[in-house]
């Protein structure tokens, strides 16, 4: 037997589907290029300082003491740590769509229609009891529990909780990645500190010995071996230096107020070692290779996430093209008067419907959510590439820098060293009047400036060995 409503139904159905369906967007497909150079440069040797933790590779006690400090109240790692919880919530909340929505209702109601309108007529014929009429106005008690429910017929739901889920995932990463930056950053900012304190005992060191070099200038020209211009500008060599003196003092607190910035406190004295700087050895390294930077970077696993939880959100808002089934309930009780809820079933009231609804009218405004999830999709997959690349430059960089500033100390290690041997000689030959005043300052001048280069080269290998250790991705394990 023919059932016109079946079919009316099945065809409104078939309708929904069809229109719904019609021209959806494709997915454009994008996968992340993992290929990177077999070595950084000659070595196989898989040994990675990475895998170090940063006690071990940091072996300075007040160092430690520093990082230890800097990790347990630095304010940007605070507030990394918040994002986790950020995120963590977002996961939670995105599960939440995936089940029932479950409400109790307990209410109470006074309703007066017209007497003179379908309602009106119909109430006052209708009685409950013998001779009584159904009140007028008409209370309304109702308790029941009501649920409501997405049917995940396109995984649209599921894959918003996976989204969250990788994106929590991912935010985590980010606060290894903080971790590493403020563990080097704090490392660097502290060897800064020890080579401005040895700059600053060089600069002392050399104020005496101008001065000394003014006093001899002084006995000379009592002597008439040499005129005022002499003493004068041995005069103004101290100075100078003594000038370098306060800038140096100025630069050695700027470096004390960040590190106290670091470790999330007002300025206070940094505790550290003030002997002999240029007796550090810097720790040696161990590389790798460059495939290890994907397990070891966290930027590049949070760029992988990143890029996991951007293809998701292409997903959800594909389906947002398609209907959704929506499937509702209701069990209580109701009537006019509260001693006839106990009545049952009389007083019982129950519901039961399903409802498939598709985008019609607003679809333009959904086709513009899909390519925006698609553009950031892109910008996520760009992300990741750009952050391998720039991972794998950072390292042959620091490798470079380390060799190139060994040869350049060994080679800076001797100017020294013949420039001292060469203030003695100037200064016998002055005293015995075989070099005039101007070989003298010149010598003492490019001294004093070729121990202070030593000390920042110094500075520069330990903090090469710092940064070296930050872009393997040491520092967070």
């Amino acid at each position: 037997m023919f059932n016109l409503k079946r079919y009316t139904g099945m065809s409104l159905l078939g309708f929904i589907l069809a229109a719904s369906a019609c021209k959806v967007p494709s997915i454009i497909q994008v996968t992340e290029n993992k290929t990177v150079p077999g070595t950084f440069g000659n070595s196989q040797d898989t040994v990675n300082i990475s895998t170090l933790k940063w006690r071990s590779y940091f072996t300075d006690p007040n160092l430690q003491n520093l990082i230890d400090t800097a990790l347990k109240n630095n304010q940007e790692l605070a507030i990394t740590l918040q994002e986790i919880q950020i995120a963590k919530n977002e996961a939670l909340f995105r599960r939440g769509p995936l089940l029932p929505t479950v409400s109790a209702k307990l209410g109470a109601g006074l309703e007066k229609v017209g007497r003179y309108t379908s309602q009106g007529a119909g109430d006052a014929s209708t009685q409950i009891e013998e001779g009584k009429e159904m009140p007028d106005p008409l209370p309304d008690f109702v308790a029941g529990i009501y649920a409501n429910w997405e049917v995940d017929i396109w995984k649209k739901l599921h894959n918003a909780k996976k989204a969250a889920l990788t994106r929590y995932l991912s935010s985590i990463e980010g606060r290894n990645f903080v971790l590493t930056n403020l563990i080097a950053e704090v490392a660097n900012s502290y060897y800064e500190l020890l080579a401005l304190d040895n700059q600053l005992d060089i600069i002392r060191q050399n104020i005496e010995l101008q001065k000394n070099g003014l006093e001899i200038v002084k006995v000379q020209k009592e002597a008439t071996r040499v005129t005022e211009l002499a003493v004068q500008k041995f005069q103004a060599e101290v100075l100078k230096s003594q000038s370098m003196e306060f800038d140096v003092l100025q630069q050695i607190k700027a470096t004390e107020n960040k590190i106290n910035f670091l470790l999330g406190r007002y300025p206070q004295d940094i505790p550290r070692q003030k002997g002999n700087f240029l007796a550090l050895v810097p720790a040696a390294v161990k590389a790798g290779i460059p495939s290890q930077l994907l397990a070891n970077r966290p930027d590049i696993k949070q760029a992988e996430l990143d890029l996991a939880a951007a293809k998701l959100d292409v997903k959800v808002a594909r389906a947002e093209f398609y209907p959704s089934l929506g499937i509702s309930a209701g069990l209580g009780l109701q009537a006019f008067k509260p001693s006839y809820l106990t009545k049952i079933p009389e007083s019982m009231l129950y519901s039961l419907a399903g409802d498939l609804t598709a985008p019609l009218i607003n679809r333009n405004a959904i086709k513009a959510e899909f390519y925006m999830a698609n553009a950031r999709q892109l910008q996520a997959l760009y992300n990741y590439q750009r952050t391998l690349l720039n991972a794998y430059l950072e390292v042959s960089t620091q490798l470079s820098n380390i060799s190139n500033l060994e040869k350049s100390y060994d080679l800076k290690s001797k100017s020294v060293d013949a420039l001292n041997r060469s203030i003695q000689i100037s200064n016998d030959l002055f005293a015995s009047a075989r070099a005039d005043y101007l070989e003298v300052l010149m010598t003492q001048r490019d001294a004093l400036e070729s121990k202070l280069e030593l000390i920042e080269t110094k500075r520069d290998q330990l903090n090469a060995v710092v940064n070296v250790y930050r872009d393997l991705g040491g520092g967070w394990k």
